[in-house]
């Protein structure tokens, strides 16, 4: 690829693009035998077809414990989706039974991400607190017919006696309780009369079965912790296994779509509902998704946010839903990923590099062209006339010429890229170098004349002399040229901080550490790194958001940062353009 074609288009990487669609592939295969859908949405379609279920009703139930990330795209994704295709309806509900690490500002940035994302729940928002007198009267249901009972047990003991994966597990003292003592005490837990850990509720099931969370899983525990929203009135909590079937049931949700790693809790989830004979939810199980140079953790977030190794959840370097927002990925694109790969029940690592190819695929339709210089290098025109203004057309995009220009200002001094000149060239270097012409975007031909240095060696600035025949970049006699270069005017461009981001760590799988090491070791120490760079004047004041190409250097968003002051932008995504790449010489940054 030649400058001028990076100039006019960000080219589409084959192998980026062939990998797009291999991460896809067994998906699509399973769903082209389906005429074109997913299993998910196979299922259901039978399910209509056949009678089972009359209409469908999803639900996306996130804990307000942390920010939402890319993982929970997917499943926003997938809810919401196949409620909309199959005419039907999705809840946004929360699942807010564990006070101690939810708060109401979680409960806002969820809302904010799923509506971005496109997730529309109407007045269906409800929250698992809304049901703790109806799920505190179902436990007295399962006790008063013997299938629930009052341990007491510490947690220590109860993990011995429910045994292991390849042991079974055994009764403890506490299960032969009667049904009036299990009343009494579990009546006595809601008063408040017992401390943390004295007391938890446990179904009856079976403390040997070959499935490890059917031995007894506890369904309440004693905290006495002040929740968002009904305050210090519960010193009891129920648990999430027993809290979601139930909430699905109350819902009427049909389709209870989760991740694999609540396979083995299918079998309680429908305990519950059979136990109480209550309306049966369907609990269906795919794969989460897995992306390389990430952690979806949020026990790992955490620890990122807390440890001071970002900037908040919203740190654009994160993988949440709002540090990608803030990044500038579009939310159309976030969707394509989704789409491209796929829902399938087999766990697979998707490469970060498909979501940057679906990311690069919508900025190129949507995001205008601009000039920005980030490591400047001043160009002086020595035979270009002094105080003159001339005023370049830009294109916004360039192959639909129909919406527009932008009106770029040209003078007689410029900045150029710094790494677009090379006093000694190498081969196949095709930009600036002493006695050799380029062309500048959307302006002249110019050639270098002379260099001129410090006393220290560091090139101050070139001498070039210009063609005024050349103007728009072309040249009346045919002469080409191979290199084209991006530039703003030095006295009109406006400085910026520009934020370069990168992977936030050095490896494929973050959690491959050394012995002795823990996942924040492999953070890349230069996930970040801040210049200060200039950018023509249309760009003086844009608005918190904004998406932008530079040309040459990659897509930029305009940062809330620079609404008091100079404009603050943040690398999006860089371009294919390898070679258009800034060496990384400025120091890394916080931002």
């Amino acid at each position: 690829m030649n400058a001028e074609d990076a100039v006019a288009r960000p080219a589409t990487e084959p192998a980026v693009a062939e990998a797009a669609a291999t991460e896809a592939s067994a998906t699509d295969a399973h769903a082209e035998k389906r005429g074109g859908r997913d299993f998910i949405r196979a299922m259901i379609a039978a399910d209509l077809a056949e009678k089972r279920r009359d209409t469908v009703h999803t639900r996306f139930p996130p804990e307000p414990n942390g920010y939402l990330h890319i993982g929970h795209a997917k499943s926003i994704c997938l809810n919401f989706g196949v409620a909309e295709e199959f005419g039907g309806l999705c809840n946004l509900r929360f699942d807010d039974t564990n006070p101690a690490k939810e708060s109401r500002e979680y409960v806002d940035a969820i809302r904010e991400d799923v509506r971005w994302l496109g997730g529309d729940w109407g007045d269906r928002e409800y929250y698992a607190s809304d049901y703790f007198e109806r799920l505190y009267a179902f436990a007295e249901q399962l006790i008063s017919m013997g299938k629930a009972y009052v341990d007491s047990l510490s947690a220590e003991e109860i993990r011995a006696y429910r045994g292991t994966l390849t042991e079974p597990g055994r009764a403890g003292p506490y299960r032969e309780r009667g049904v009036e003592e299990n009343l009494d005490l579990f009546r006595r837990m809601r008063a408040g009369e017992f401390e943390d850990g004295a007391h938890v509720l446990r179904a009856k099931i079976d403390p040997a079965s070959p499935n490890i969370v059917m031995r007894d899983p506890v369904l309440y525990r004693i905290r006495r912790a002040r929740h968002h929203r009904t305050g210090d009135a519960w010193p009891i909590y129920p648990l999430y296994d027993y809290t979601h079937c139930i909430c699905d049931s109350l819902e009427g949700i049909t389709h209870s779509l989760c991740t694999l790693e609540f396979a083995d809790n299918r079998e309680l989830y429908d305990w519950v509902l059979n136990s109480l004979d209550i309306f049966r939810s369907r609990q269906t199980e795919f794969a989460r998704l897995n992306l390389t140079r990430t952690v979806l953790s949020k026990r790992k977030l955490i620890q990122l946010v807390e440890g001071g190794h970002v900037r908040g959840w919203d740190d654009p370097r994160m993988p949440t839903i709002s540090g990608l927002r803030r990044r500038g990925v579009p939310p159309d694109a976030l969707r394509e990923f989704v789409a491209r790969i796929g829902v399938s029940r087999a766990d697979n690592i998707v490469d970060y590099a498909v979501l940057e190819f679906c990311i690069r695929e919508r900025l190129n339709a949507t995001a205008p062209r601009a000039l920005a210089v980030l490591r400047p290098l001043k160009v002086i025109l020595r035979n270009y006339p002094e105080g003159q203004v001339e005023w370049m057309e830009l294109p916004l995009y360039p192959e639909e010429p129909e919406k527009g220009v932008r009106r770029i200002p040209f003078s007689r001094e410029l900045l150029i890229e710094r790494d677009d000149f090379r006093e000694d060239p190498p081969a196949k270097f095709h930009r600036l170098a002493p006695g050799r012409e380029v062309r500048l975007r959307c302006a002249y031909y110019i050639t270098c004349e002379e260099v001129l240095k410090d006393p220290d060696g560091t090139i101050r600035a070139l001498v070039c002399s210009y063609d005024p025949q050349s103007r728009g970049g072309g040249s009346p006699d045919g002469r080409k040229v191979r290199g084209t270069l991006h530039w703003v005017s030095a006295a009109h461009a406006v400085e910026a901080e520009i934020r370069l981001y990168d992977h936030l760590f050095l490896k494929d799988d973050p959690s491959d550490v050394d012995p002795g090491n823990t996942f924040p070791d492999s953070i890349n120490p230069e996930s970040l790194l801040v210049v200060q760079g200039y950018v023509d004047p249309s760009l003086r004041a844009p608005e918190a958001g904004e998406s932008v190409q530079f040309e040459r250097l990659g897509y930029f968003c305009a940062d809330r940062d620079g609404s008091a002051g100079a404009p603050v932008f943040t690398r999006t995504v860089t371009l294919k353009d390898t070679w258009a790449k800034l060496e990384k010489k400025s120091a890394p940054g916080q931002g």
